[in-house]
């Protein structure tokens, strides 16, 4: 079979790999995606959505404070608001000893220049979130950050990367990447492409993508689980999350109930597939129930989970490898990479075509990694539970 030439290829259809296709496709770049099984598989649709600043790394701050730039004219961006809504995030204390923790971290982003964090007593917190339980003392609070819809948002990048002409093929595992003289030849189940520039947006896999053309970077893997209730009628605008305990819960203009927050199903890498966890679920319901009375006896009608890498320092690679010429890395978002897809595509598309990017990406460096040891993925007793 003939290799189809291309500007650049991007391996993996995740959010973060068609943010990268659509920019560098708007810049007249010939762009293809390759993706294993299909766009949003892992990740990109397992996720709470969340849109936000709050308590966020602080090195990830000025591209959350940019990319929540462009969260509020995504449609212009990708044709679709995405089920964007700037309907506030809350960190809540349940006691006055987890308040300190709320003013450590306020500290630590005025300390760096931010203000956008903000301390609420009690009397605040339940007048922005009447619902929740009269033990919570108080919270960090976000007002402008928020929670968009995973699935809306995959569509609409799916439907701008094609009307920009990018090349997709799902379903198309890349079993190698060679060097052809000054490009790369990517191998895969839909063929063979050659280009001078290689995305790996590989998620989980995105280790073994980058060993391909010699480059170790250890990442471990998550299989963060996520449920839906049925239909109950208003009860939060803010999303929810606690200090002491995992928690993501939101309520969606239907009036299901999302929730989350960390609690981890188990993975397999060589499978692809991931299962739930379900005393892990309970814990979290049982949070649930806890914060907001309402919620007690409300049905659960869904839960699932998706594969994601994983980084020791929980912070991202983003940046050019220094040892593969070409190959630029984007992944190992490690729970919280939602909120940055729109900036990521730009940086990726200055690193291609100008080979530099005004943006501070320099604590995402894949070299910082090298070296490191790979922590495990949370897989005990998941191959006894497929065969079952």
């Amino acid at each position: 079979m003939t290799a189809i030439v291309r500007d650049a290829v991007v391996i993996g259809g995740g959010l973060h790999g068609l943010s990268a296709a659509l920019f560098l496709a708007r810049a007249g770049q010939r762009v293809t995606v390759v993706e294993r099984a299909y766009l949003g598989r892992h990740a990109s649709g397992a996720n709470a959505a969340g849109v936000r600043t709050l308590n966020r790394a602080i090195e990830e701050l000025p591209l959350a404070f940019e990319a929540m730039e462009m969260w509020r004219d995504m449609n212009a961006h990708v044709g679709d608001d995405c089920g964007f809504h700037a309907c506030g995030q809350v960190r809540v204390a349940e006691s006055v000893d987890e308040v300190a923790s709320l003013e450590a971290r306020q500290a630590q982003s005025r300390a760096a220049g931010f203000t956008h964090e903000e301390i609420i007593d009690a009397a605040e917190l339940r007048r922005l979130v009447p619902a929740i339980a009269p033990h919570c003392v108080a919270a960090l609070v976000t007002r402008d950050d928020g929670a968009a819809d995973p699935h809306r948002t995959i569509d609409a990048y799916r439907r701008s990367i094609l009307a920009a002409g990018v090349a997709l093929h799902e379903g198309a595992g890349v079993t190698k990447v060679v060097r052809q003289g000054q490009d790369w030849a990517v191998h895969c189940d839909a063929g063979t492409f050659v280009a001078p520039c290689v995305v790996n947006a590989a998620g989980a896999w995105a280790g073994q993508v980058a060993a391909m053309v010699g480059c170790h970077i250890p990442i471990s893997c998550r299989a963060s689980m996520m449920m839906v209730t049925e239909r109950v009628p208003p009860l939060l605008e803010p999303v929810v999350g606690l200090v002491g305990r995992p928690l993501s819960f939101k309520q969606t203009d239907k009036g299901t109930l999302i929730i989350g927050g960390g609690q981890q199903g188990r993975a397999d890498i060589e499978t692809g597939r991931s299962i739930v966890d379900f005393a892990g679920l309970a814990k979290t319901a049982r949070t649930v129930t806890e914060l907001f009375a309402a919620t007690a006896g409300v049905g659960i009608t869904r839960c699932w989970t998706g594969i994601e890498a994983q980084t020791k320092d929980r912070l991202p690679v983003i940046g050019t490898s220094p040892d593969a010429p070409g190959m630029i890395h984007l992944f190992g978002f490690s729970g919280h990479g939602f909120q940055l897809v729109p900036v990521t595509g730009a940086i990726v598309a200055d690193l291609a075509i100008r080979g530099t990017t005004q943006r501070n990406i320099a604590a995402f460096a894949p070299q910082r990694l090298q070296g490191e040891a790979i922590e495990a993925c949370p897989q005990d007793g998941l191959r006894h539970a497929i065969k079952e």
